[in-house]
């Protein structure tokens, strides 16, 4: 269910036409609009209307706030002169969602001459639906308010890589693991929590346009985190799921890896122009084998900067199954050291998926840099996700998600 929202929005002249247009569009979402002016094309200061909107928001009448004026930079600007407001312009959907998500941004602000007008309503829709959840982004915010305030703390630079919760995480869940004996731990986890966890993915070349209908429709009854589905569906999978926090996930690079490092890198543009928030790309297995490792490292980090001017999340597949123990460490290291955010078992398509081994060792190694770890390939079992998990996953990603929900639920109804 969509939460109703109290949303402020203004505009200079040179933004009067796409406020009136935003205005309706909000409203037909079910929120409450407050305008702030103009009212007219006739020349005004946009520093006024950015500051009626801002102030709105930091006095508590406005959850967030929408400014529009010719390139969106002044309104962020003066928006931000107003104390307990984080004003971001946003010219896509990724910026807007990395600006919710990654700042906790709570006014917008967009340029009529940047975008065009069902642009606009998709990034407004995407920055009132997204959310900032993640403690290390919340972090963040907090000292950027700390800023504010005027007293911000010494850089912990040097020592934030691993802080003594992810440490305890971490070394619990691989001696529970070890303790097993490889076995499934006992550990449960709840329905609502497990949705939170999973790629739901459709990747098999066969796939068509229906399918990923019923792929996204299913994603969003169960409220998955993310669909994962190829290139070309991009495009179709974010307009099925625009206005809801259920994420596009595009592979990279699929499932070989071979491919030049530009080319990687022009499918993540594209993918995330498109819509991708997420993007799962396929290390050069080949030269990471044969260890060039600068290959390597220069073929992850074309794709993780592209994500990065665009706000995406960058995960990368080593396919552990071709990898001896030395090379998925390896990996590991040069994919924290190219600025990536996850690391990945395998593409599914291989002689192998995941196991918790792989998984206990590539939690291991990324650990001082708190990357992600993304269990995928062989998933098809809620018990199969509890052993992940355990090992040490943070994300996994399956097909048979709907089917590992159902079970979950199953069995916590058993419980009761």
């Amino acid at each position: 269910m969509v939460q109703l929202l109290r949303v402020a929005i203004g505009a200079d002249h040179g933004g009067f036409d796409l406020k009136q247009v935003l205005i309706e569009h909000v409203r037909k979402l079910g929120h409450t609009v407050e305008d702030c002016g103009t009212n007219s094309r006739d020349p005004v200061d946009y520093p006024r209307f950015a500051h009626a909107v801002a102030s709105l928001v930091a006095n508590g009448r406005a959850d967030f706030g929408v400014v529009v004026d010719g390139a969106g930079i002044g309104s962020a600007m003066a928006a931000n002169k107003v104390p307990g407001v984080l004003a971001a312009a946003c010219y896509s959907e990724a910026l807007a969602r990395n600006a919710r998500e990654h700042n906790d941004a709570n006014v917008l602000t967009l340029g009529a001459g940047q975008v065009s007008v069902d642009t606009a309503k998709a990034i407004v829709e995407t920055f009132l639906a997204a959310s900032c959840t993640a403690e290390r982004h919340r972090a963040r915010v907090a000292l950027i308010r700390e800023i504010e305030r005027g007293r911000l703390p010494e850089s912990t630079h040097g020592s934030q890589d691993l802080d003594p919760s992810d440490v305890a995480r971490v070394a619990e869940k691989v001696k529970q693991l070890l303790a097993a004996g490889g076995r499934v731990s006992t550990v449960a986890i709840p329905a609502d929590q497990l949705v939170k966890l999973i790629d739901h993915t459709l990747l098999k070349p066969e796939a068509t346009r229906a399918d990923i209908q019923r792929l996204c429709a299913e994603a969003r009854t169960h409220g998955f985190f993310s669909v994962c589905v190829n290139p070309s569906y991009v495009k179709q999978a974010a307009e099925l799921l625009r206005g809801t926090p259920v994420k596009v996930c595009a592979v990279v690079g699929f499932p070989l890896g071979a491919q030049p490092s530009e080319i990687k890198a022009l499918e993540t543009r594209r993918a995330i122009r498109e819509g991708a928030a997420e993007i799962d790309m396929v290390i050069n297995i080949g030269a990471l084998k044969s260890h060039d490792d600068e290959l390597v490292w220069k073929d992850i980090r074309a794709v993780v900067e592209s994500c990065q001017e665009r706000g995406a999340v960058c995960k990368v597949i080593l396919e552990t199954a071709l990898l001896s123990d030395e090379e998925k460490v390896r990996a590991c290291e040069l994919s924290m050291r190219a600025g990536a955010d996850f690391v990945k078992t395998s593409t599914g398509f291989s002689s192998g998926g995941a196991t918790a081994e792989d998984i206990a060792l590539m939690a291991r190694t990324v650990a001082p840099r708190k990357l992600g770890v993304k269990a995928s390939g062989g998933i098809r079992t809620y018990a199969d996700v509890v052993k992940m998990i355990s090992a040490g996953a943070t994300r996994v990603g399956c097909s048979s998600s709907v089917k590992i929900v159902e079970e979950a639920l199953s069995l916590a109804g058993r419980r009761t």
